[in-house]
Order: structure tokens, then sequence, then C-alpha cells
């Protein structure tokens, strides 16, 4: 596989590794740390059966990517103070032949449709191409999307009690957006365009971002 470049993938690149662009709020939020739970532990890979995950959080697959409603959001997860990689390719099918494969920044890379499309559903209005935790939300009409859709897509399960496999009360789990612990239906959060998401299972990190560096074709 060779790296996905501009001309590849209708989005900008991101630099991995960075959780925002130096805006974060200590955490007051504290927590005991998370034991590892026999099932569903990170790390969390892309599921094997994507399309019939997307059917089921209540998405329509296409054959190509629309632009029409084409924004972005960002998500962060921690287990005990650590980053969770999020892989590149959740809600794509990435077996697809037509689905241009590569490499960046060391981890695997997906998108690039032609013009003409995938020969089946190939790709969910929500997605991601990269390990960078950038949600890109593409569909033919604007619409709300949730982080419940999301997790189920990525073939993780998101409640009131669990994310993956770290459930209450072994394991506390508070999630923020915008540096703001949220209350209610975790599932219902909506992916805003530049909503800076904060999933947080055990101890937290030391800082809570608040703000994402969205590359400039994100913005």
């Amino acid at each position: 596989m060779k790296k996905l470049s501009r001309s590849l993938i209708p989005v900008a690149l991101v630099l991995l590794g960075a959780c925002g662009d130096g805006r974060a709020v200590a955490s007051s939020y504290s927590a005991p740390p998370a034991p590892t739970p026999a099932t569903g532990a990170t790390p969390w890979p892309l599921a094997a059966d994507p399309m019939m995950l997307v059917r089921q959080a209540g998405l329509n697959p296409g054959t190509m990517e629309f632009f029409t409603y084409h924004v972005h959001a960002h998500l962060d997860v921690y287990v005990n103070g650590s980053h969770v990689q999020i892989p590149g390719g959740i809600g794509i099918d990435v077996t697809d032949s037509v689905i241009h494969k590569g490499v960046t920044n060391g981890a695997p890379s997906y998108g690039g449709i032609p013009p003409s499309g995938c020969p089946r559903p190939c790709v969910s209005p929500l997605h991601t191409h990269f390990v960078d935790g950038v949600i890109h939300i593409e569909a033919p009409t604007k619409k709300q999307f949730t982080l419940g859709q999301f997790f189920r897509e990525w073939g993780v399960r998101l409640d009131s009690s669990c994310v993956g496999g770290y459930c209450r009360p072994e394991a506390s789990v508070a999630v923020f957006v915008d540096g703001k612990q949220q209350t209610g239906n975790r599932g219902d959060i909506p992916l805003v365009d530049h909503a800076e998401i904060a999933v947080v299972i055990g101890a937290p990190p030391q800082h809570i971002p608040v703000k994402y560096a969205f590359a400039p074709g994100e913005r």
C-alpha cells in the first residue's frame, strides 16, 4: 500500500498524534482506574461486516461519497489516561477493490472512491479515513448524526452502562464535548461541525481537549 495523497482523498491530511490544537483544560474530573475487561478491551479494530453495522445504525450506505452536507467532528477516546487509536476505515468496506488503500503516518488509511463509485454500497455517510480521530460526515442531505451511530458502525458497544467491554460499576465513563462534561444518553450526542468529543474511561488524562486543529479542507 502507498501513502494516500490529497488527490486520492478529498480531505486534507491531518497530522496524527495531536488531540487538539493546544487548547485543553486541566481535568477536574476524577475516577479510579478501570480494570481490563475479560472481553471488549481496547484496541477496537475495524468490524468484519461494516455495511451491516451501518444499516443497524439506521444509516444508508452508498456507492460513493456525497458532499451536499459535508462537516467534520473529532473524537478522542482515553482509557486510564492513555489515548486509544481510532482506526481509519470505520464505515467503509475496505475490502472493496475500488477503495483506495494506503499508509498514512504508519497506519492504514482508506478512501479515494472513483467517480463511477463502488459496484455495491461501500461507504457510510459517517466514516473515518485516517487514525486522526476525525469523523467525516458526508451525506446527500443535511440531518443529525449521533455518537451512538458512529460507535455502532465501529462495532463498539456504547450505552448507559458500557463503552466496549468497560462497564459500570467496575469502570467509570464520562463524555466531554468541547471540554464540558455531558449528562444524559451519550449515544444521543450529536456530531456537529467541529465538535471535540472526548470519551474518558477510568482514570482521566491530565487534560481534556476542548478544540481540535482541523486541517484547512475540514474547516
